[in-house]
């Protein structure tokens, strides 16, 4: 389906044609943009309510902005939807997400405009400072440096330490904070409760417009005017809100709270901050979802809603014909909730993403032993690890990839201290649409090699709901459970809580000349595989490892001598994980059988359905067959 956009969007194929238009035609650009997506979107799929609560201030931007000369930061890309549009990529949009189509977040290869990837929150301020200083540095004074970054990014640490550098710094930037009280869940924390003071002081907001419109008839102090004007705003600020602003004592001149969606006093204001130096914030307050009054009202359900009926609102969902296995995510959530009910010591913590990894449910059940820390994944995991102190059981839920910017935090506070931290990693493996900077490729290395730390993944329901409940048992120690993004395979998935002996595996079938060992979810191709490949009489055996660390010796021993030829599966980095941790064992005990390793191979993958990003990386079902049937000596089928 062709969707055609409006006659001004139409003739916009890159800024510099946004920037011929009067600034009287800009609300109609901003009317066209945001009905664009609603479009796209909603025959497309991808994220929703971020992008259409930014229309007005992409638009303002890029036309008072010399971009890409000026170098504008998005932080994360679910805000950057507009710009990809006005970026010359509004005719390939509608591949947003999709196989081999453009990203869903800003990408530097995919155009010059994307200034910086991302897709983790928090990154903009560093990015954008970086790039003012060098600015600085080459001579480029009149060269611009717009951070973009979302109150919900705001909360992440690296973003404070960004403007601490920044306020000394004395470069060309300028962060643009939008202030819609979301990132996908509703903000929390002081921060948040900050912002609120500063939005919502009627005092302040009307003295400070007295204050500038008396300022405006005493011109006659010439140039100590704004110097004159710095001190009385300073002081309003002070007297006013009854603390120091944070952003001006960190050394940014704060600017704001203004209308994030009213075009021309935003075109109006960055014009005249082009022409102010050194380091700057301004704070626009916006609503996630702007222009879709659902989106509006339940901005968490319309971050990402899938395909939708534009006029109704109406969510497309297929209705299955029978009982359907839940997600993983909502078998943790549920669990969780469980286990707590037993065990009075268990706690909850996440990082922003209660809905994401169904931390909600445990929330709303109960509230005092459930925690959303913010974007704060360094926090969440040392703040774990002062519960587990005091005996308490944190279960730490991180997705995967973002797991990575708490690692030292792993290392240091919890597993050099031995603690019991239970780590549930969310997202493992292929996260799909969401492309390289969500996909949960490194975990299973980069925890196995860490002392003390306990590494599983579970194959099914049953195994997750058991693992999590050996790894609440007294003194457990570090342990990570990972699971991918989507559903299991077990509709009756309520299964009575059994205990695991750690590092014991399982044998799913004996077999013949050849073995297949999985870790976690994809050990279910391998039973599908075994299956298939039984009618033709060919019969591998499988066994269900569980444990990257420790390995089960005993049952490896068993397959290392009944098999010349060995197969192992995981949806992981091939270097350094579970296959690696195969041959390792192997060469240690002096076996000397043929082992395929088949996961993630040491190359960047770019985003596609889950099984489409498996098969390119050769560890999709028809992957594992092929394999098995090559080791076998039968042939390959094409």
């Amino acid at each position: 389906m062709i969707i055609k956009p409006g006659e001004l969007l139409a003739s916009i194929n890159s800024p510099a044609d946004l920037r011929n238009l009067k600034p009287e035609q800009l609300l109609q650009v901003t009317q066209e943009l945001r009905q664009y997506i609603i479009d796209v979107v909603s025959i497309h799929g991808g994220h929703f309510g971020a992008s259409l609560g930014v229309v007005e201030l992409t638009t303002a931007l890029h036309y008072v902005f010399n971009t890409p000369y000026d170098q504008l930061v998005w932080d994360v890309g679910h805000q950057a939807y507009g710009h990809k549009i006005l970026t010359g990529r509004r005719d390939i949009f509608h591949t947003n997400r999709k196989y081999g189509g453009i990203s869903g977040f800003p990408k530097r290869k995919e155009s010059e405009y994307d200034t910086f990837g991302v897709g983790h929150s928090s990154t903009s301020i560093s990015a954008a400072l970086g790039m003012a200083v060098a600015s600085k540095y080459k001579g480029e004074d009149k060269r611009q440096h717009i951070a973009v970054i979302g109150d919900g990014a705001m909360t992440g640490g690296m973003a404070f330490e960004a403007l601490n550098h920044g306020g000394v710094a004395n470069a060309n930037l300028l962060v643009v904070l939008n202030d819609n009280c979301m990132s996908i869940d509703p903000n929390v924390g002081a921060l948040k409760e900050y912002l609120t003071d500063i939005t919502t002081s009627r005092t302040y907001n009307k003295m400070r417009d007295e204050v500038w419109k008396i300022l405006g008839k005493i011109s006659k102090f010439g140039p100590d005017a704004r110097t004159i004007v710095s001190k009385i705003e300073n002081g309003v600020k002070a007297a006013i809100l009854k603390q120091s602003n944070l952003f001006e004592g960190l050394n940014f001149r704060y600017f704001g709270p203004i209308d994030g969606h009213d075009i021309n006093h935003l075109v109006s204001v960055m014009e005249d901050l082009k022409h102010i130096p050194g380091p700057k914030i301004l704070h626009c307050l916006t609503t996630k979802g702007k222009g879709f009054a659902l989106a509006e009202k339940d901005q968490t359900k319309w971050h990402a809603p899938g395909l939708f009926d534009k006029i109704t609102g109406e969510i497309y969902k297929t209705v299955p014909d029978k009982p359907q296995p839940p997600k993983y995510q909502d078998v943790f959530g549920h669990t969780i909730v469980e286990l707590a009910e037993q065990n009075p010591k268990i706690m909850g913590i996440t990082p922003a993403m209660p809905s994401g990894c169904s931390l909600n449910i445990m929330m709303a059940a109960m509230p005092d032993r459930a925690f959303d820390v913010g974007i704060a994944e360094q926090h969440a995991v040392t703040f774990s690890a002062g519960l587990a102190t005091q005996g308490l059981v944190p279960f730490c839920n991180i997705y995967s990839s973002f797991m990575q910017r708490g690692y030292d935090q792993v290392i240091h506070d919890v597993c050099l201290q031995n603690l019991n931290v239970v780590f549930c990693l969310d997202r493992a493996g292929f996260a799909g649409a969401d492309g390289p900077t969500h996909h949960g490729a490194y975990d299973i290395a980069y925890m196995r090699c860490i002392p003390n730390m306990v590494v599983a993944a579970p194959m099914n329901e049953q195994e997750l709901r058991n693992m999590m409940y050996t790894a609440s048992q007294e003194d457990m120690g570090p342990f990570t459970i990972r699971y991918p993004r989507g559903e299991g395979v077990m509709p009756q998935w309520r299964t009575p809580l059994e205990l695991q002996q750690v590092g014991k595996g399982r044998t799913i079938q004996e077999g013949e000349e050849v073995a297949i060992l999985t870790f976690g979810h994809v050990g279910n191709y391998a039973v599908e595989v075994c299956q298939k490949l039984a009618l033709e009489g060919i019969h591998p055996g499988h066994y269900d490892m569980r444990y990257a660390k420790p390995l089960d010796a005993e049952l490896l021993h068993h397959i290392f001598t009944k098999y010349e030829k060995v197969i192992t599966v995981e949806d992981g980095c091939l270097q350094g994980g579970f296959g690696s941790a195969v041959l390792e064992f192997m060469v240690d005990n002096g076996y000397t059988s043929q082992v395929k390793r088949l996961g993630i191979p040491d190359a960047i993958f770019e985003h596609g359905s889950q099984l489409q990003l498996q098969h390119e990386a050769g560890f999709a079902p028809v992957d594992i067959e092929n394999t098995v049937r090559e080791l076998a000596g039968v042939p390959v089928k094409v």
